[in-house]
C-alpha cells in the first residue's frame, strides 16, 4: 500500500488538491447562489438542487473546458513548434525518443502496440484525442450550465427566452470561455519561457540547474 502511494503521490496530491478546492467551490457558490435568489425574491435551494443548477454546471465547466483545451493544444502544437532553450519544448536538432516509431516486439510494449493496425493508429494519438474529447464535452456542459444560468435569470425578469440555436451567439457564452482560455494561454506561455532562464532542482519540468540557457530539454 505505501509503495502504492508513494509511486502515485503525484496525482495523488493533486486528486486532493481538487477535490478541497471543488469542495470550497461549491460551499461559497451555493452561498453566492442563494444571495442572488434572495435578492430576487425566491426561496434558497439545498445542495441537491445546486448541483443541477445552471449556476454550478456553467461556473465548474467553463473552467474544466479551457483547462483541457490549453493542454490539448499544448500537446499537439509541441509536435511541430519548439521553443529554444526551454525544458516543455523538443530539440528539434537531435532525434528525440517520442518521435520513434513503436517496436511491436519491444519488452513491455503496452498491448495496442501489439495489436497493430487501426488499434495502434488510435494509440499513438490517444493523448490528444482524449483532451479534446475532454475539451468538447466541457464545452457543451459549460453551454447547457450557461444557457440554463441565463434563462433562470430572464426568467426572473419575465423576458423571452434563450434558444439554444440564439444563445451560440450570445456574447456571455463566448466572454465565460475567452477570459478562461487567455488565462490558460498565458500560463502556458510562462512555463515555456521561465524554464529558458529560471530552474527548480528536482522538478521534472525545469532543466538541471547548471544547464546553459540555450539548453533545450535534459
Amino acid at each position: 500500500m505505501k509503495k502504492i502511494i508513494i509511486n502515485n503521490s503525484l496525482s495523488l496530491a493533486f486528486i486532493v488538491l481538487f477535490m478541497l478546492s471543488i469542495t470550497g467551490q461549491i460551499i461559497f457558490g451555493i452561498q453566492e447562489y442563494n444571495a442572488e435568489r434572495i435578492e430576487a425574491g425566491k426561496a434558497t435551494v439545498q445542495y441537491s438542487a445546486y448541483f443541477s443548477s445552471g449556476h454550478f454546471i456553467e461556473a465548474t465547466f467553463e473552467n474544466w473546458e479551457s483547462e483541457f483545451l490549453q493542454m490539448a493544444l499544448f500537446v499537439l502544437l509541441t509536435i511541430f513548434l519548439q521553443q529554444k532553450g526551454s525544458s516543455e519544448s523538443k530539440d528539434f536538432d537531435r532525434k528525440e525518443d517520442v518521435d520513434r516509431e513503436p517496436f511491436a516486439l519491444r519488452s513491455h510494449a503496452p498491448w495496442p502496440v501489439k495489436k497493430g493496425g487501426w488499434i495502434l493508429s488510435v494509440y499513438k494519438h490517444s493523448l490528444t484525442i482524449a483532451l479534446f474529447l475532454l475539451f468538447l464535452i466541457s464545452f457543451l456542459l459549460h453551454f447547457y450550465g450557461s444557457l440554463k444560468d441565463e434563462n433562470e435569470l430572464l426568467m426572473r425578469e419575465h423576458k423571452p427566452l434563450e434558444t439554444t440555436l440564439s444563445f451560440i451567439s450570445n456574447s456571455k457564452l463566448w466572454f465565460e470561455s475567452f477570459q478562461n482560455w487567455q488565462s490558460e494561454f498565458l500560463s502556458v506561455f510562462a512555463i515555456i519561457i521561465l524554464s529558458v532562464f529560471l530552474r527548480q532542482k528536482g522538478s521534472s519540468q525545469s532543466k538541471p540547474v547548471d544547464a546553459p540557457n540555450s539548453e533545450t530539454g535534459e
